[in-house]
């Protein structure tokens, strides 16, 4: 299904003479075709390490070298393309995402920021641009949570972070991680002494995955970081009882507890989002209660709670307040909180400034309308700002709609945030002043 656009090479909105020859036709096109690559009984779903997602990398690699690219795979099966620069021994600039999408997913989460920026090397190209910095697109491996447990494969193993215990995590059919990224191309054996990149900037387009844009009639969005996440287990022990003679009065129902405490995790976040300082979301979401029968008062239940803030003082608070108040809604419903911890914690990725003002100056001096926003949810340049600058930009999704199969960018929204990383990619590269 293609959206009516009536420009192959459209000339966007722009102050200037000089418009970015972004063709909207064939960046759709392109969408189009890499998400025609699907299980055919799943669309859009293409899994890390599947024949499907072979297949797209595969296609993708036919059109990089049709743009006169040359294509590598790191030894993180990290596929890299690359455009030679004008002057030797300058650092590239990196842009990139993934080609990897989560089960029965959308035709734009990921492969918008890797096509998008293909058809900004092509339009430099049409324009008779010759950058002074080679320039790079990378579609980073498995940045999906995987069937291996793990979710940023390429982008962790660029960084310098995927160590040896996650290269032995396992699918369900007994395979390794290792074995997995040795299948697709990749040498596990050097990762562990790969050589972290340097580059003079990576940038990073997606899909908002949220409303903001859309609702404010906005082109893009400059993101000023990506939300650190904390997980926390709580587990609680009452007495599984039978439902019909047991007292009220003598009830351990460790099931009230646990609402108690779905309640407070949402009002707490309320709050703590209220103070506005920056992005702050928490979620109950995992809920499982024990024995879970209908004629048994609950004996146990057990929570994963989602915690993701810009700022790291204030998830430490909340998980403070968290600690203090659940021990103390467990004392008052007669019940033992058995476990209170921390699973898994990722740090918020700041934006670099730098960056983010050159994306905020490219799409204005094309005219386009922008706001700021922290990413709620986690990229590979998350970890690619581990090791560099890095930055990210948001184009509109419908309905805010994201890893199902309704979600929609238009053509020409990926048109706008295409003319907006030509624009960065001048000057970063420092002849667009």
């Amino acid at each position: 299904m293609t959206p009516a656009h009536s420009a192959r090479v459209i000339s966007l909105k722009t102050h200037t003479d000089t418009k970015p020859p972004i063709d909207q036709d064939r960046l759709w096109d392109d969408h189009m075709a890499l998400a025609a690559i699907t299980d055919p009984d799943k669309p859009w779903t293409r899994r890390s390490f599947s024949q499907r997602f072979l297949d797209g990398r595969v296609w993708l690699k036919a059109r990089y070298e049709a743009a006169g690219m040359t294509v590598r795979m790191d030894a993180a099966a990290n596929v890299i393309a690359r455009l030679e620069g004008s002057v030797e021994g300058l650092p590239p600039i990196m842009l990139g995402s993934h080609s990897d999408t989560v089960p029965s997913g959308g035709r734009f989460d990921g492969i918008s920021g890797i096509l998008t920026a293909l058809e900004a090397v092509r339009a430099l190209q049409a324009s008779g641009y010759r950058s002074r910095h080679p320039i790079e697109i990378v579609d980073f491996l498995a940045e999906e949570p995987s069937e291996y447990g793990l979710s940023c494969v390429g982008s962790r193993a660029m960084a310098g972070e995927l160590d040896a215990r996650m290269l032995a995590y396992t699918n369900a059919a007994g395979e390794t991680l290792a074995a997995a990224i040795e299948r697709v191309g990749g040498d596990p054996a050097r990762i562990a002494t790969m050589t972290r990149p340097t580059f003079a900037g990576y940038l990073e387009l997606h899909i908002e995955q949220g409303i903001v844009l859309e609702t404010g009639h906005l082109d893009v969005a400059l993101v000023t970081g990506i939300a650190g996440i904390t997980r926390v287990e709580i587990t609680l022990t009452g007495a599984a009882d039978h439902a019909g003679s047991t007292l009220m009065e003598y009830r351990r129902d460790a099931s009230l507890a646990a609402a108690e405490i779905v309640l407070l995790v949402a009002r707490k976040a309320n709050e703590y989002a209220a103070r506005k300082q920056g992005h702050f979301v928490a979620t109950t979401g995992i809920l499982e209660i024990s024995p879970n029968a209908s004629n048994v008062v609950p004996g146990g239940a057990r929570m994963i709670l989602d915690i993701r803030a810009e700022k790291a003082d204030i998830v430490a608070d909340f998980v403070a307040m968290l600690d203090r108040e659940t021990q103390a809604i467990a004392a008052r419903a007669k019940v033992e909180r058995t476990r209170f911890g921390i699973i898994s914690q990722n740090p918020p990725s700041p934006c670099d400034d730098h960056l983010r003002d050159i994306l905020g100056r490219a799409a204005a001096k094309l005219g386009y309308s922008t706001t700021t926003l922290a990413s709620g949810a986690g990229h590979d340049a998350a970890f690619m700002s581990h090791i560099g600058k890095s930055a990210m930009l948001f184009v509109p999704s419908k309905l805010g709609k994201s890893h199902c199969p309704e979600e929609y960018t238009s053509a020409e929204q990926l048109a706008v945030g295409a003319a907006t990383l030509y624009e960065a990619v001048r000057l970063l590269d420092g002849q667009n002043d």
